[in-house]
């Protein structure tokens, strides 16, 4: 029996690839490959390209009344149908279907977020700024822009993204992971049932021919890329020679402090939740638990018998509370970080290879959690981003040390702190170089109507993801400075106004 091949979505339908080269797609679960994704070439890339062009000026030009409907409709379409894409992402991503479901849901407020576009393009007006002149802003649309999302969070990111920039009058070009495309192509699906017109939302499924394509042609006016941070460079340098808007982000080595005044059982719990919530899959996951004085014996032993509660299973069984890798490349990578840290010298508490699934025969990607102690910040488990269900635990005889630690590291997506004390939490959020800062919170994403982002090498451009900042980023300011002349007046003067 031929496989299913996700095809591009152009010009609201489907469109095979002609480039003949595709891409497995598999169930993470059981190891078997599920369906082949058709990889575009530059003249796909082109196609689609050609067909957004042609949409932007009527999409435009329509009034924000009219796109807000469609987004409205778009929302209601999502709201029913949130669990047919969950679904979908657990099937080729391996994430249980609660976080799948949580991950459509995170999406959606920024759908909703942009359903007040007419309030976010609001501008200013300065009246009379000089004799019968008034100055004003204005906020109008790049033209045909484009995202590059992750394997990770196949139906958010991508949420992060297409709403505020269609709702602001552009045409959007995603990219989404050839690893799990087909929740990309349901939203597309969904948002042409709501009224989007055609060439305004297309998808190329690709890999990085069709990266390169999106990054050199010259009427894509800006790119949105997140992922791993050696990618998010050559993103951002690539796309800003070609004279590209550009946000790229990049990757992560999240750290959680724990003071020794915390809660302990509670900031184990979050520990546990946290880096091993996705099999650790996720840019925003705990990596690191920075344990301060005397409180390390205790984290530890707390963390070590939260974990071994926890349910791995398929992301489709209930009772499954974390499922596979999405490839075994990728669990075999993660798995190798364990025999590094011991060869280095850390303290393996828990080894995720020792759990019945790693090497059961079913064939999926399974790691257990893993667990590990005493890591300096010299070894490989500690420096590199590992993007998996690893946790180590540092150890630092004070605050001080804590925030040298952390502010060390070349990633700052987010860091933590776990205290009751809040002139100590007041002082981390102030000295903490990161974009994303949790007191008592281990993962601090930021609700739809903040921005999200990183700094340090976790972030390449000037503007962080949704929120204001999302809105900024699609759309360009413009100034106008007007006077009308009056028919009773005399020798008025057109020159450049000045102050009198």
């Amino acid at each position: 029996m031929a496989l299913e091949t996700v095809s591009h979505f152009i010009d609201n339908k489907a469109v095979p690839s002609r480039s003949n080269r595709t891409s497995e797609v598999f169930n993470p679960a059981t190891g078997e490959v599920t369906k082949l994704v058709g990889l575009a070439d530059a003249a796909e890339v082109d196609e689609a390209v050609t067909s957004s062009t042609a949409a932007f000026e009527s999409w435009s030009d329509a009034s924000l009344a009219q796109r807000t409907r469609v987004l409205f409709n778009f929302r209601e379409i999502l709201e029913q149908r949130a669990k047919d894409v969950a679904k979908l992402i657990t099937a080729e991503h391996g994430k249980v279907l609660s976080d799948a479901l949580g991950e459509v849901k995170r999406g959606q407020e920024v759908l909703e977020f942009a359903c007040g576009i007419s309030q976010l393009l609001k501008g200013s007006l300065s009246d009379q700024v000089s004799k019968d002149v008034d100055t004003y802003s204005i906020r109008q649309p790049l033209g045909v822009v484009a995202g590059i999302t992750p394997f990770n969070f196949p139906a958010m990111v991508p949420m992060w993204m297409f709403p505020i920039a269609i709702a602001a009058g552009n045409t959007f070009i995603l990219k989404p992971s050839e690893k799990d495309p087909s929740s990309s192509f349901l939203l597309a699906e969904m948002f042409q049932e709501a009224g989007l017109p055609e060439g305004v939302f297309n998808i190329v499924q690709g890999d990085k021919v069709a990266v390169d394509a999106i990054l050199g042609h010259p009427k894509i006016k800006a790119v949105s890329f997140v992922g791993s941070t050696p990618i998010a460079r050559y993103i951002y340098e690539r796309a800003a020679a070609e004279k590209k808007r550009v946000q790229a982000l990049g990757g992560a080595k999240n750290h959680m402090v724990v003071l020794p005044d915390a809660d302990v059982d509670g900031a184990a719990t979050a520990a546990v939740s946290a880096a091993y919530g996705s099999a650790g899959e996720r840019c925003m996951a705990i990596s690191v638990v920075v344990a301060v004085g005397g409180v390390a014996d205790e984290l530890v032993a707390a963390i070590q018998t939260k974990m071994a509660a926890l349910k791995i299973g398929p992301g489709d069984q209930i009772s499954s509370e974390m499922g596979p890798l999405v490839t075994r490349a990728h669990r075999d990578r993660v798995a190798g970080y364990i025999d590094s840290a011991m060869s280095q010298g850390a303290k393996v508490i828990t080894d995720g290879r020792s759990h019945a699934l790693y090497s059961a025969e079913n064939g999926g990607f399974f790691l257990g959690a893993s667990l590990v102690d005493e890591v300096r910040p010299d070894m490989d488990v500690y420096r590199d981003e590992i993007f998996g269900p690893v946790l180590s635990v540092v150890r630092v005889e004070d605050f001080e040390q804590a925030i040298e630690l952390v502010n060390a590291n070349p990633y700052a997506n987010g860091a933590a702190i776990f205290t009751r004390d809040g002139g100590a939490a007041r002082r981390f959020q102030r000295s903490i170089d990161a974009g994303m800062v949790g007191i008592n919170v281990p993962i601090p994403v930021p609700v739809a109507y903040y921005s999200f982002g990183g700094a340090k090498d976790s972030l390449f451009g000037d503007t962080h993801v949704h929120g204001e900042d999302g809105v900024r980023f699609y759309t360009k300011l413009k100034a106008v400075t007007s006077r009308w002349p009056q028919e009773h007046r005399e020798g008025v003067d057109f020159g450049f106004p000045q102050n009198r």
